[in-house]
């Protein structure tokens, strides 16, 4: 089956072909970072237009990227939800009107589900059941998964989701946007010790994470070292340092606890967060101790993407599920409200 995937749940236009015999033929995205840096975050009116903007043109460069005819395509997969409604409209209404002119099938992809199956477009890909870390700009969760729509929340964040928190802490200590990737950028810069953050909620039971503190935390040490005439490029640093291996020691250490919890030595991890190299560097090393094994995404489908999407429908589809021409998209979709294949 040739599934074309559609992408549109944020600021960043994924399109990819994705057949079930041959693997990913071709995938392209844009992103539009440069548009909503100006603003310091995503506003979602000028993402669903930069949506409208990009998405023909994209699907035409991935259909000569694979040299397929759209004759061929056998259904579109396309994001449903959770994430900015109007931007989600772009990608649906253009993959039900893309399936009601080639007479195909179209099917909504829960968005975490697509990063969840994510790595199973690498080459050794990870077997069910395992424990998924899903950390991103919008979620920070830790799911039992135990196949294709079985899932059990085990614990999630009550507050900030890591990547927010990234960015926000950024933000808050004169960093450019996106904030993530320049904290990382930072952190390889930074003095070890000089400043240490709480670690939060590793000091209770359970699996639920908490990051607004760590974020007010940092703003406090910044505050600190202004009033102290240290507010340089050095003590940004420092600090990015110091909020970095706190949410990656705070991961970590749920992770570890979920993994005992459910007895797997599996974990996969998937969402933007999840191409910190920090991140990756800590579980691995956690999960050697345990003797398991890790799993994740190569860097360019951690983030926001069509692959994982086309991937994602195509395993439903190829299990029989469809619907109808409808469009439908939701804000917020609980990923245990999904159909187990």
């Amino acid at each position: 089956m040739l599934v074309l995937g559609l992408e549109t749940s944020c600021d960043e236009t994924g399109v990819a072909l994705y057949d079930s015999e041959r693997g990913l033929l071709a995938d392209a995205l844009f992103s539009q970072i440069d548009l909503h840096r100006a603003y310091g975050g995503v506003v979602p009116e000028l993402a669903s237009r930069d949506h409208v903007k990009r998405m023909l043109p994209l699907i035409r460069q991935v259909l000569a990227e694979a040299d397929c005819a759209a004759t061929e395509i056998d259904a579109i997969a396309y994001t449903a939800g959770p994430g900015l409604v109007g931007a989600l409209l772009v990608g649906a209404s253009c993959a039900q009107a893309l399936a009601f002119a080639w007479d195909i099938p179209a099917l909504g992809v829960h968005h975490m589900e697509g990063h969840l199956l994510a790595p199973m477009l690498e080459e050794q890909p990870p077997q069910f059941p395992f424990v998924a870390l899903l950390v991103s700009g919008g979620h920070t969760q830790l799911v039992q998964v135990d196949g294709i729509g079985q899932y059990a929340l085990l614990g999630e964040t009550l507050d900030d989701a890591a990547g927010e928190a990234f960015d926000k802490t950024a933000k808050l200590i004169g960093l450019n946007y996106p904030g993530g990737p320049e904290i990382a950028r930072l952190a390889k810069q930074g003095v070890a010790g000089r400043f240490t953050f709480p670690r939060p909620m590793c000091d209770r039971p359970g699996l639920d994470f908490s990051f607004s503190g760590l974020k007010t935390f940092a703003l406090n040490t910044w505050q600190e070292c202004r009033s102290a005439g240290d507010d340089g490029d050095q003590t940004r640093c420092d600090i990015s340092l110091a909020f970095e291996q706190a949410v990656v020691d705070t991961l970590t250490y749920k992770c570890r606890r979920a993994l005992k919890q459910t007895g797997l030595k599996r974990l996969v991890i998937a969402g933007g967060v999840s191409a910190n190299q920090s991140l990756r560097q800590g579980l691995e090393k956690m999960l050697g101790e345990l003797g398991g094994n890790v799993y994740y995404a190569r860097p360019q489908f951690c983030t926001d993407n069509g692959a994982m999407i086309a991937y994602a429908g195509c395993q439903r589809l190829l299990a029989g599920q469809q619907e109808t021409l409808a469009i439908s998209v939701q804000a917020r979709w609980p990923m245990e409200q999904l159909p187990p294949l």
